[in-house]
């Protein structure tokens, strides 16, 4: 059975189980604070059953360039990086596409992008899945929230980066359990294929996001993507 096929055994049942809630507040235009509240959690809820279904794949790390598709493009399934978790998570529960979406805004506001490798335009290849690219995309999208030490401040379906070692970026979504101590566990790529655990205070954080695209800013079509 290919990883396709397990992801889609995993997956559907977990976003089948949340689509009504996730569709009857996502077409609720009150405006009151408890749909806006409820919304919420119902897309959290999705994105971390989506990130979750990937623990049960068989992911093995490889960070190298690879020419894609686009929009919509991927490397193989079998393969992917941490950032890999949070752009196949949220194509597939949010059908919200970060390879289109860091584009366009790099195209456009290139200046206000790292410089770390020396590039002198966008790349659609590479560019979203870079922790510091994705960490500018988020922060112009104006979902940055403080860093603390404060377990509660992080929220499932939450992002969050750090630099492991002090040098390397990484990030993870947070998922909805904790540990025994009460620390959210993430769900990530650190080398050793997809795993949910605790790291969250183990090292510094660089970054926390509350990212929920806009509705216009997702695909028309909504399409599980596999292992991608």
């Amino acid at each position: 059975m290919g990883v396709r096929s397990l992801y889609l055994i995993a997956v559907l049942p977990l976003l089948a189980f949340n689509a009504p809630s996730f569709a009857a507040d996502i077409v609720s235009e009150s405006g009151s604070q408890a749909t806006i509240s409820a919304a919420h959690h119902s897309e959290s809820n999705i994105i971390v059953a989506t990130a979750r279904a990937r623990t049960l794949l068989d992911i093995r790390y490889d960070p190298k360039y690879v020419r894609l598709d686009y929009p919509g493009g991927d490397v193989d399934p079998s393969t992917g990086v941490c950032t890999d978790v949070i752009i196949r998570t949220f194509r597939d529960a949010m059908r919200f596409d970060f390879q289109k979406a860091v584009h366009e805004d790099m195209k456009a506001n290139f200046s206000q992008y790292p410089k770390i490798w020396g590039l002198k335009r966008a790349d659609k290849n590479i560019d979203h899945r870079r922790v510091p690219n994705l960490e500018t995309f988020l922060t112009r999208q104006g979902t940055s929230l403080p860093v603390t030490k404060n377990p509660e401040d992080y929220l499932p379906g939450d992002i969050v980066t750090w630099r492991l070692g002090g040098r390397l970026p990484h990030m993870a979504i947070i998922s909805d359990k904790k540990s025994p101590w009460g620390t959210p566990l993430v769900i990530h790529n650190v080398g050793q294929g997809v795993v949910e655990d605790d790291l969250l205070f183990n090292t510094d954080i660089e970054g926390h996001f509350r990212f929920k695209p806009n509705p216009n800013m997702r695909t028309q079509t909504a399409a599980v993507s596999g292992a991608r």
